[in-house]
């Protein structure tokens, strides 16, 4: 059955040419009824008309022509998050961040510096509750706003998107998100000084997983997530 049609604009890109992952998943999870995992198959092309289908087991399939292209399935996300980040600390552990020095995808909706209308995040390293991790602040601007001045929720999956990837890789490597799962609890007040969190689950080969974790300003965990970022093969 078809559910909607989805279109990525230009704005929402992540690797050149394509959208932020983080930011197509939490457009797919919109027409969820519960927290789903997103599998991203293949670069999701800009400004097409892309359909988004249920599927018979109760997911979700995105297509691009006859190829699916991403597809969604109900997950129970389990995920225990460390205590919330000060704002202070992590516009400290901005300063420290190496994507100002080096970086695989300038244009990046979420991270990229070169965007003076993306999401700005610049997660930078930092040890918290015995814990290394990346951290960024992030205050929603009122382009992100849906009703009563709060972030629509696929702008939280964005923002815990990119942060998971400086998590796991200490140099300007280029990876790309496998899968993605987010459970957004509450919402953020636009201009709401706010944290996002990432840190390494581990590395297996070309494979790494992440979690990622969003603060509102009084330290709530608004959002958090999982991803499996996949280095792709040489060559």
């Amino acid at each position: 059955m078809n559910l909607a049609t989805l279109r990525i604009a230009t704005r929402f890109c992540g690797p050149p040419g394509s959208g932020n992952g983080g930011y197509v998943a939490g457009l797919m999870a919109g027409y969820a009824p519960d927290t789903v995992e997103v599998r991203l198959r293949a670069p999701v092309p800009l400004d097409q008309a892309l359909p988004l289908l249920a599927t018979p087991d109760g997911g979700l399939e995105l297509r691009a022509g006859e190829r699916a292209i991403a597809t969604a399935a109900p997950l129970d996300l389990d995920l225990e998050v460390p205590p919330a980040v000060p704002f202070a600390a992590a516009v400290e552990a901005a300063a420290r961040w190496r994507g100002a020095r080096e970086h695989v995808s300038p244009g990046c909706f979420v991270c990229g510096p070169g965007r003076r209308d993306g999401l700005g995040l610049t997660p930078g390293p930092l040890e918290h509750g015995g814990r290394a991790c990346v951290a960024a602040p992030w205050q929603p601007d009122p382009s992100l706003a849906g009703t009563r001045g709060r972030v629509r929720p696929e702008f939280l999956w964005a923002a815990l998107d990119c942060p998971g990837y400086f998590a796991v890789i200490p140099d300007a490597r280029t990876l790309l998100v496998g899968s993605f799962c987010c459970r957004v609890d509450e919402t953020l007040a636009v201009g709401e000084p706010s944290v996002v969190v990432g840190w390494s689950l581990g590395s297996r080969g070309r494979t790494h997983r992440a979690a990622t974790a969003l603060y509102g300003e009084d330290g709530r965990c608004v959002a958090r997530a999982t991803a499996l970022w996949i280095e792709p093969r040489a060559g």
